[in-house]
C-alpha cells in the first residue's frame, strides 16, 4: 500500500498492513450491524472506529506530506461535521446524503487528476511510468467521480424541492447520453494509449471531466421524485465504485476494500428499492415516476369524509390495536417526538401501537426508520412492511401522517396506474382509516389516491404536528 507522493516502501509496513485490516473488520462489521435498527448505531459507530484507524495509519504511512494542511484538513473536517451534525433537521437529511455522495465523487475525481499531475512524464512517453491498472482506473476515478459530483447535486437540488427540466425529451434525450457516453470512452482511450505528450494527456483529462460532470447532470434530471431514494443509493454506489478506482490508482488496497464494500452496499440498497417500487433500475434511470408531471385528475375526489382531532381522540380511545404510517410530511412537520408521545399514550391505555415502515417512504432509504429512531421509538415497535402487511385485516385503526403513494391502493387495483405492482402497505383493509395531509394533492407520483375515497377513509386536513399535538391533547381529556 504506497501513497501517491511516496517514492519507497514506508518503514514499519507490516504494522500499517495490520491496522489497516483492523479498520477493513470494523467497517464490515459496521455495515453488517446497519442491517438491523437496533444495532444501527453501535454499527456506524464502529465504521466511524474504523475509519478514524485508516485515516491515521494512511497519514503516518505518507512520507512526504505537508502536516500544516493534514492539520488545518483535519480541524475543518472536524468543525464542519460536527455543526452538520447538530445544525442539519431530519427533513434536509436526503440533502445532507446526496451531498456525501456528491463529495466523495469530487474526491476520487481529485486524485486520479492529482495522480496524473505528478505521474505523467514531461518528456518522452507521457504515461510510460504507468501500470496498466492505472491506465484503465485513473480515468474511471475521474469519469465516475464527476458524474457522481454533479449527478448528486442535482439530486440535492431535486430533494430540496428545485424543478429541474432536461433540455432534451424521449429519444432525442437518450441519443444525447448515448452520445456523451460514446465520448467519455473515446476520452479515456485517447488518455490511456494515444496521448504523447503531457499537455495532451492533461487535454484528455480535462474532456473527460466535461463530459462526465454533464452527463452527470443529464442522467439524474429526467428522475422523478418519487425514484428519489432509488437515486440516492445508486449515487452511493457510484461514490464508492470511484472510490475503489481511486484505490487502484494509489495502489491502497484499504481505499480499494472499502470503496467495494460502499459500491456493493449501495447496489444491493439500490436493488431492494427497486423491489419495492416494483420498478427496474433501467426504468428508473430512463425518467420514470414524478417526472415534474401530475395526473389531470389527481385533484379531483367526491365523498371525501372529513374528520376532527376530537372524533379521531373518539375512534383512538375505542381501538384495541393501532398502526401508525409516518411519510415524508411527518418528516416535514418534524412530529416524529410528539408521534412518539401519542403512542406512549395510547400504551398506557392498553392499547397495542405498531408503527408500519415502508421501504420508500420519505426520500431516502431507511428515512422513517432514523425518523423513529431519533424520536426513541422502541425498536420493537418498527415493522417492516413484508411483516405487518398481513395484520392490518385485524386492525382497528390506521393512523397515515403524511404518506401517500405508498399506501395507495391503485398500485394494487388499477392495472393503468404508473405505480401499479408496486408493494404498498395495504391500510384500506383496517377496519378505519384516518389520513393525516395537508390538502388533497398528490404525492410524488403525482397521481390520484383512490384511498381518500373509501368508506372506510376518514380525512384530517392539517399539519402532521398540529394534528398529532391536537390527538394527545384530546386523548388526555378523555
Amino acid at each position: 500500500m504506497i501513497s501517491l507522493l511516496q517514492d519507497e516502501p514506508a518503514p514499519n509496513q507490516a504494522l500499517y498492513t495490520y491496522l489497516y485490516l483492523a479498520a477493513t473488520v470494523l467497517f464490515i462489521w459496521g455495515i453488517k450491524r446497519l442491517g438491523k435498527v437496533k444495532t444501527a448505531r453501535s454499527g456506524n459507530q464502529l465504521a466511524a472506529v474504523g475509519m478514524l484507524i485508516a485515516t491515521v495509519t494512511a497519514i503516518a504511512e505518507t512520507q512526504k506530506v505537508s502536516w500544516t494542511l493534514i492539520a488545518v484538513g483535519l480541524i475543518l473536517g472536524t468543525l464542519i461535521g460536527a455543526v452538520l451534525a447538530r445544525r442539519v433537521a431530519m427533513t434536509a437529511m436526503p440533502e445532507l446524503v446526496a451531498a456525501f455522495n456528491g463529495l466523495g465523487g469530487a474526491a476520487s475525481m481529485f486524485v486520479g487528476l492529482a495522480f496524473l499531475a505528478v505521474n505523467v512524464r514531461s518528456e518522452g512517453n507521457a504515461t510510460a511510468g504507468m501500470t496498466m491498472s492505472q491506465l484503465v482506473t485513473v480515468p474511471l476515478s475521474i469519469l465516475i467521480g464527476g458524474a457522481t459530483l454533479t449527478g448528486s447535486g442535482v439530486a440535492y437540488l431535486k430533494l430540496s424541492g428545485k424543478k429541474i427540466v432536461h433540455p432534451f425529451s424521449g429519444a432525442s434525450r437518450h441519443g444525447v447520453h448515448a452520445v456523451l457516453a460514446i465520448l467519455l470512452v473515446l476520452s479515456g482511450l485517447w488518455m490511456s494509449t494515444l496521448a504523447e505528450s503531457a499537455p495532451q494527456v492533461a487535454m484528455a483529462a480535462m474532456v473527460i471531466v466535461a463530459i462526465s460532470c454533464l452527463l452527470g447532470v443529464f442522467l439524474v434530471m429526467p428522475i422523478g421524485g418519487a425514484d428519489m431514494p432509488v437515486v440516492v443509493a445508486l449515487l452511493n454506489s457510484y461514490s464508492g465504485l470511484a472510490a475503489a478506482a481511486s484505490g487502484f490508482v494509489i495502489g491502497n488496497l484499504l481505499l480499494v476494500v472499502s470503496g467495494a464494500l460502499v459500491g456493493a452496499s449501495g447496489l444491493i440498497l439500490t436493488q431492494i428499492m427497486c423491489k419495492a417500487m416494483n420498478r427496474s433500475l433501467g426504468n428508473v434511470l430512463l425518467g420514470g415516476i414524478g417526472d415534474d408531471s401530475v395526473a389531470k385528475d389527481a385533484r379531483d375526489y367526491t365523498g371525501i369524509k372529513e374528520t376532527s382531532p376530537e372524533e379521531v381522540a373518539m375512534l383512538l380511545d375505542a381501538a384495541s390495536s393501532i398502526i401508525i404510517v409516518p411519510g415524508y410530511g411527518l418528516a416535514v412537520a418534524q412530529a416524529q417526538h410528539v408521534t412518539r408521545e401519542l403512542g406512549q399514550e395510547l400504551e398506557k391505555r392498553g392499547k397495542q401501537v405498531r408503527y408500519a415502515i415502508h421501504p420508500v417512504a420519505g426520500r431516502m432509504p431507511g428515512h422513517m426508520n432514523v425518523l423513529l429512531a431519533e424520536a426513541d421509538v422502541p425498536y420493537d415497535r418498527l415493522f417492516e412492511l413484508e411483516r405487518i402487511n398481513g395484520d392490518f385485516v385485524n386492525t382497528d385503526l390506521v393512523l397515515i401522517l403524511g404518506a401517500n403513494d405508498v399506501v395507495n391502493p391503485a398500485a394494487r387495483e388499477d392495472k393503468t396506474s404508473p405505480i401499479y405492482g408496486m408493494p404498498i402497505l395495504d391500510v384500506d383493509y383496517a377496519r378505519t382509516v384516518v389520513m393525516v395531509k395537508r390538502s388533497l394533492s398528490p404525492g410524488y407520483a403525482g397521481i390520484k389516491n383512490p384511498l381518500f375515497e373509501k368508506d372506510n377513509t376518514l380525512m384530517v386536513f392539517l399539519d402532521a404536528k398540529e394534528a398529532i399535538q391536537a390527538f394527545v391533547t384530546e386523548v388526555k381529556e378523555l
